[in-house]
């Protein structure tokens, strides 16, 4: 959230975080996003967010907010786009320490690791309807673009 604060303030940018407590907070959170006019919404992948991606999805296409998400299967369902790892990448680098842990290596000997791989998806469909423009220049970095 520090990054994030940070990056948010280099681009004169503000932001409030919404800790939302479990899917009966969702309403009190959508409505206080439509109160304090914000016009832009953050989707951290979680439990919470992927069991309400459709609720989610709708509350932003409703209201016009444009909406960046952490998971491909947002954008994939109708969210405007997605920038975050790879889950083919993690689950096939996930085998690797499967198997070398199968293989007798002590799981303590193994490194923790981040993330090497990132996907960004945009959808056209969803940059249409909210009426908004995607440069060139960010269509052409899209690992995929939904039409």
């Amino acid at each position: 959230m520090a990054e994030l604060k940070a990056a948010a303030q280099s681009l004169d940018l503000r932001i409030q975080p919404f800790a939302v407590q479990g899917p009966e907070g969702l309403a009190e959170t959508f409505a206080a996003i439509v109160a304090q006019g914000h016009r832009g919404l953050l989707v951290f992948p979680d439990p919470l967010t992927f069991s309400n991606e459709r609720a989610i999805i709708n509350f932003a296409l409703v209201n016009k907010i444009p909406a960046l998400y952490g998971a491909k299967e947002f954008a994939s369902d109708g969210g405007l786009m997605s920038y975050g790892p790879s889950y083919p990448g993690m689950f096939r680098r996930a085998a690797y320490y499967v198997d070398r842990i199968l293989r007798g290596t002590d799981p303590t000997d193994l490194p923790v690791e981040q993330p090497t791989q990132f996907e960004l998806i945009i959808n056209l469909k969803t940059v249409q309807m909210l009426g908004l423009t995607v440069p060139t220049t960010l269509l052409a970095r899209a690992d995929d673009v939904i039409e």
